[in-house]
Parts: C-alpha cells; structure tokens; sequence
C-alpha cells in the first residue's frame, strides 16, 4: 500500500522523477539527493512501511539482501574505501521522511561525513537488567 502525501511513494510510482539504479517488484534503488558522498544511494520498499517497527521481516531479510548486492556494485564502479548503511526510525534518531529506507554511504580517505556519539561507561547503566527486559521482550 502507498501513501499518496509520501514523496517516496511518489517517486516510486514515477510521479516525481529520481536517478533510479536498480528496481524489482519489490524496491527501488535510488540515487540520494542530497548525498553525503560520491554514490550515496537509497533502498526504497515499494511498499509503504513508515520505520523498522512497521515493516515486516520478509520484507527486511529481502532488503538486507538486496544492500549486500548494491554494496558490492558500489565498491567495484567507485572504488570506495569503505561503506556505511544507515538507517534512521523516529524524528529523535534523524528520520525525516517516514517511509522506512536505508542509505548506502561509499567511504573515501579524506571525506567529510562523520557518524560520530559519546561513548558512555556500562557502570552508569544497570545492563544486567537491560539485558534481561531485552530478551524478555524477544
């Protein structure tokens, strides 16, 4: 199902036009448009999922398999150093369109983009009881 006021699903319909790379029955690989780096790219479900708790887990094996693919392609055609895949759920975690999508970011020696938090000391969290709440919630 689409949302029609979601701009992934409109470019996913061909209502608004985009630097498509790949596209299957079930996804549509784009070019970013605002990219981070030289071949940043986006995997769209064609189905409307708004983040990771909404989409179904077929669906997130088939996309995770997909990124492996395009992984590869984006390493052989721009001889990345490295790669990042990012995907962002909630406002508080950057996502600003809320159709569920992963970026694939190519790494190069000397680029500019930084994934970067404060790491803080397990003593000042109660681990053993987020761990238990954790698998009891599994």
């Amino acid at each position: 199902m689409r949302k029609e006021d979601c701009i992934f699903c409109k470019i996913i319909n061909g209502d608004i036009p985009s630097n498509t790379i790949y596209e299957n029955s079930d996804f549509k690989v784009i070019m970013d448009a605002s990219p981070a780096t030289k071949g940043h790219v986006l995997i769209l479900p064609k189905e409307h999922f708004k983040d990771i708790y909404d989409i179904d887990a077929e669906t997130a094996g088939k996309l995770f398999q997909l990124a492996s693919v395009v992984a590869r392609a984006l390493k052989e055609a721009l001889h990345c150093d490295g790669l990042n895949i990012l995907q962002n759920n909630g406002s508080i975690a950057g996502q600003t369109v809320f159709h569920f999508h992963m970026h694939l970011i190519p790494r190069y020696e000397g680029d500019t983009v930084t994934l970067k938090w404060e790491e803080h000391s397990v003593e000042d969290m109660d681990v053993e009881k987020i761990r238990q709440d954790i698998r009891k919630a599994l």
